[in-house]
């Protein structure tokens, strides 16, 4: 996997974390607020699916329980609870879990407030399929977690790259190139990808140089987005490569 990143961007050129989204969401003065956070919750539901589905639940058990856990965290008693000190975004989740796990009522409650509305709309049979396909049996419920963070935050980075080519009508170029970003610079085959690209091998060396500067910008904006201290991204994108290692 590509870790060689560009140099840190300043702190103002990075957006909205989604710590704001959640201070944001807890103020009962925002009343449109909740939308944005649902919407990571959205992003980012499944390392919770997984993390449930590995302190023993059954598929659909993880089911329910991860949709009743966003609906919960959604209210604005949660959120007012959340400590953005605490540094990661993906650590709050993951110990509002844990709690909610320890301490939670019938799953009929959900249905109770709600109605049966949900906050995410999980695709049970994907989620199982991935499930199954990444568990190790050694792996803790912790490590799954940021195994499946870490993967999840990836894909996301790299739809929004192939977006950006396509935006730019080079989605075949994207197809040809992204193969640097699972090999080091001197790996890469430049000859065989400059004969796919009808150009030079010193063109194609620019091109892939290019395709892996701007995946590492996007990469450091949306672990940026996941922390209170953009300072603290070198440290989360070595812990997230190390979860990957396991």
């Amino acid at each position: 996997m590509f870790q060689t990143l560009s140099e840190p961007e300043t702190p103002a050129s990075f957006p909205s974390t989604h710590w704001s989204r959640v201070i944001a969401a807890a103020d009962p003065r925002e009343s449109r607020s909740r939308e944005p956070l649902a919407a990571i919750c959205r992003a980012y539901w499944y390392p919770l699916y997984a993390y449930i589905r590995r302190r023993g639940h059954g598929p659909e058990s993880a089911r329910d329980l991860t949709q009743d856990f966003f609906a919960r965290l959604l209210e604005r008693g949660t959120l007012a609870e959340a400590d953005p000190s605490r540094g990661r975004f993906r650590s709050f989740l993951r110990t509002v879990c844990a709690h909610y796990l320890a301490n939670r009522h019938d799953r009929e409650t959900a249905r109770k407030r709600g109605g049966g509305r949900v906050a995410v709309s999980i695709d049970a049979a994907h989620a199982e399929g991935r499930y199954e396909r990444e568990l190790a049996h050694e792996v803790t419920p912790d490590r799954i977690f940021d195994r499946s963070w870490a993967l999840e935050l990836l894909s996301r980075v790299l739809d929004r790259l192939r977006r950006e080519y396509d935006e730019a009508g080079k989605a075949a170029t994207f197809e040809i190139l992204r193969i640097g970003l699972d090999h080091g610079p001197e790996d890469l085959p430049h000859a065989a990808i400059a004969a796919r690209l009808g150009t030079t091998e010193g063109a194609a060396r620019v091109a892939a140089h290019r395709l892996r500067r701007r995946y590492g910008e996007l990469l450091r904006r949306e672990i940026a987005s996941t922390l209170n201290d953009p300072a603290d991204v070198d440290d989360e994108i070595r812990d997230l490569f190390a979860s990957l290692g396991s």
